[in-house]
C-alpha cells in the first residue's frame, strides 16, 4: 500500500527546497536592506570617508545670503545637517523656493557658494547631490533621507548655539 511513496517524497523534498530558497532569499533581502543607506538618486555622489576639516564651532543652521565658512558647515554636517549651496547666479525664484524649504524645518543650511559647478548642491556627511533646479524631486528625497540621517556620526548634535547668524529662524518669515 505504498503507492506513490517515492513521488510523494520527491514532492516533499521539492517543497522543502523551495521553502529553504525562499527563506534564504527573504533573510538575504532583510539583511541587505538594513545595510543600504543611500537611496538611488540620479546625480548622487558617495564621497570618500569624510575627513572634512571643521572648525571648533559648528555653523548655526538656517538661511544665509552670503557665503559661509565651509569648515563650520562641515561640522554641522557631522551633526546631521544638510547643506544646500547654490551658485550666486541662481534665479531669485529658485533661491526663494530653497529658502522656503529651509525655513520649514531644522538641520538645514542654505547659502550661496561661488565657484561650484552645479546650480544647486546638497551635501550631507559622506554624500552629495547635484541638482539643476529647486523643483527637482530628488532634492526633497535627499533631504528626507539625510537630514538627521544614517551617515551623520554625531546625529542630533547641536544645530544652533554655534557660529553664524542665519536670517530668521525655523518657521520665521525672512526679511
Amino acid at each position: 500500500m505504498r503507492r506513490g511513496g517515492a513521488g510523494a517524497q520527491r514532492l516533499t523534498t521539492l517543497q522543502v527546497l523551495l521553502l529553504a530558497a525562499l527563506l534564504v532569499t527573504a533573510l538575504g533581502l532583510f539583511f541587505f536592506a538594513g545595510a543600504v543607506e543611500a537611496p538611488v538618486l540620479p546625480g548622487l555622489t558617495l564621497l570618500a570617508e569624510p575627513e572634512h576639516e571643521h572648525g571648533d564651532e559648528w555653523l548655526n543652521c538656517g538661511v544665509y545670503r552670503e557665503p559661509v565658512e565651509a569648515a563650520q558647515a562641515h561640522h554641522s554636517l557631522e551633526h546631521g545637517a544638510v547643506w544646500i549651496s547654490y551658485r550666486p547666479d541662481l534665479p531669485a525664484a529658485e533661491v526663494a523656493a530653497l529658502e522656503e524649504r529651509v525655513q520649514a524645518q531644522d538641520y538645514l543650511i542654505l547659502s550661496p557658494n561661488p565657484g561650484q559647478r552645479s546650480p544647486i548642491v546638497l551635501t550631507a556627511w559622506g554624500v552629495q547631490l547635484e541638482a539643476r533646479t529647486a523643483r527637482d524631486p530628488h532634492v526633497d528625497k535627499f533631504i528626507r533621507h539625510y537630514r538627521l540621517g544614517p551617515t551623520a556620526p554625531e546625529r542630533g548634535g547641536a544645530c544652533s548655539g554655534g557660529s553664524g547668524e542665519p536670517l530668521g529662524g525655523t518657521g520665521v518669515p525672512l526679511p
